[in-house]
């Protein structure tokens, strides 16, 4: 191997050694800067550039060689190369502190390729409704009615809240407030926010807490959770998804359906009702704003299709 590489590779197990005991990064972390730097420093080697001397086209043309696979490889998806940019500015910067580069840090001058905006999937209200009816059961065996309340009630709060579904189940009954129909939901950070409940949502929790959670209680060591398992303990997460899994496969729905597709589907049919963005980001507890917009497009969308069908000139 050529001093120019044995060199590098060299400073790149003392970096890796510096994030793995310097700055906690988790073995897998590791592993994947590993993997990355590994395959950076062959192309450096094949173009014979030593790793003191880089510059930021050599840089950028390796993650475009990545991106086109030009690389003998398959091309890489933005996800991936934009990872990839990351393990090797983390080098850089560490080269650089330590006195090691000749060049500076010349991955800052690099541009990660703009991602392209993946929409959240959604339900139409149809398929809502259906998914919701299809939470009722029937069931049969121990519990069946109560089951069939639960879990009702369950997708009318996930759909009719937004909440995710760790909030959900992180409920307790001294967080509802049933008369003013506004429930107390905890989000990241434990930042807690008041979300109402609207009149399909309150009834289905009604019927639950007067008609099924009294018989999960007395199964269990009197747990304080709103939503409780047939153990009479909090409802864990696994158990949700699989009632809202297979009420989707019983309401016929052949899309990927999860508690988080009740979330996206909440706001999406909150912006095209005409729900300003402020009052979404306010209802879904998301910390920047930036995050609900990405539904506006989803609104956009239905505004295109009212435009297209309406306007006499639109087609």
């Amino acid at each position: 191997m050529p001093e120019r590489a044995g060199s590098a590779s060299r400073l790149a197990e003392t970096f890796l050694t510096h994030i793995r005991i310097e700055r906690g990064l988790s073995s897998n972390t590791v592993s994947a800067y590993r993997r990355d730097l590994h395959r950076y420093l062959a192309y450096l080697d094949s173009h014979s550039v030593d790793i003191r001397d880089v510059d930021t086209p050599t840089i950028a043309g390796y993650i475009a060689a990545l991106r086109e696979g030009s690389l003998g490889a398959a091309p890489l998806a933005e996800s991936s190369a934009a990872r990839a940019l990351a393990s090797i500015r983390a080098f850089h910067r560490f080269l650089d502190e330590e006195g090691e580069a000749h060049t500076g840090d010349p991955s800052a001058l690099v541009r990660e390729a703009s991602r392209p905006l993946r929409l959240p999937d959604a339900l139409s209200i149809a398929e809502v409704s259906a998914l919701i009816e299809a939470a009722s059961g029937p069931f049969t065996g121990a519990l069946a009615t109560e089951r069939a309340l639960r879990n009702r009630a369950l997708v009318e709060l996930l759909y009719g809240t937004g909440c995710r579904v760790s909030e959900a189940l992180s409920l307790d009954i001294d967080d509802t407030a049933l008369r003013e129909a506004i429930v107390r939901v905890r989000g990241k950070g434990n930042k807690e926010r008041l979300v109402p409940l609207g009149r399909y949502a309150l009834d289905a929790l009604e019927a639950y807490l007067t008609r099924a959670r009294p018989t999960f209680l007395e199964r269990g060591s009197g747990s304080a959770a709103i939503f409780l398992g047939n153990r009479g303990t909090r409802l864990t997460r696994q158990a949700a998804f699989a009632i809202v899994k297979a009420a989707a496969a019983n309401a016929g729905i052949t899309a990927h359906v999860s508690p988080h597709t009740l979330r996206h589907s909440y706001a999406t049919h909150l912006i095209e009702g005409g729900a300003d963005v402020r009052t979404v980001q306010e209802l879904l507890g998301h910390a920047s704003i930036t995050t609900t917009q990405r539904y506006t497009h989803l609104g956009a969308q239905a505004l295109r299709e009212i435009h297209a069908s309406s306007h006499p000139r639109a087609l």
